[in-house]
C-alpha cells in the first residue's frame, strides 16, 4: 500500500511538473511569435514607404515635379520610416537613422543633382537589405 502511495505522488509531482513545463514553453513560443508579427509587419510597412520614398525622389528628380516628389511628403515618409524601424532590430533603426541623416542632407539638391539623389536611392537601398536580412532571420 506504502509502495502504491508514493507511486501515485510521483505519479501527480511528475504530471504537475509536466504540465507547469508544457505551459511555459507555450507562452514563451506565443511571445516570440507575437513579437516576431510585429516586427514582420513594421518591416513590411517600412518596404512600402520605402518604394513611396523611392518613388519620390526619382520624380523630384528626373520628372522634375515637386508636386508629386515634395520634400514635404518626403520628410513625412523618412520620419515614419524611423518611427516603424524603433519596433524592429538594432541594425534596422541604424540604417533608419541614417536614412534620416543623408535625407536631412540631400533633400534640397535631389531635384537638381544626380549625386544627392542617388545618396538617398543607396541609402534606401542599404535600409531595405537590412530589413530583409532581418526578416529572413526571424524563426
Amino acid at each position: 500500500m506504502n509502495q502504491k502511495l508514493n507511486l501515485y505522488q510521483f505519479t501527480v509531482i511528475f504530471s504537475l511538473f509536466f504540465s507547469l513545463m508544457g505551459f511555459s514553453y507555450n507562452v514563451w513560443r506565443m511571445e516570440i511569435t507575437e513579437h516576431n508579427s510585429n516586427v514582420r509587419t513594421a518591416c513590411f510597412e517600412m518596404l512600402l514607404e520605402l518604394a513611396q520614398l523611392q518613388q519620390l525622389v526619382y520624380t523630384a528628380h528626373y520628372d522634375q515635379d515637386l508636386k508629386l516628389g515634395s520634400p514635404r511628403v518626403g520628410w513625412v515618409k523618412v520620419g515614419l520610416i524611423e518611427d516603424l524601424s524603433s519596433l524592429t532590430d538594432e541594425s534596422v533603426i541604424k540604417q533608419s537613422q541614417q536614412l534620416t541623416q543623408v535625407w536631412s542632407t540631400q533633400w534640397e539638391n535631389m531635384a537638381d543633382s544626380e549625386a544627392a539623389a542617388n545618396r538617398i536611392i543607396e541609402q534606401v537601398d542599404e535600409v531595405r537589405a537590412e530589413i530583409k536580412t532581418l526578416l529572413v532571420s526571424l524563426n
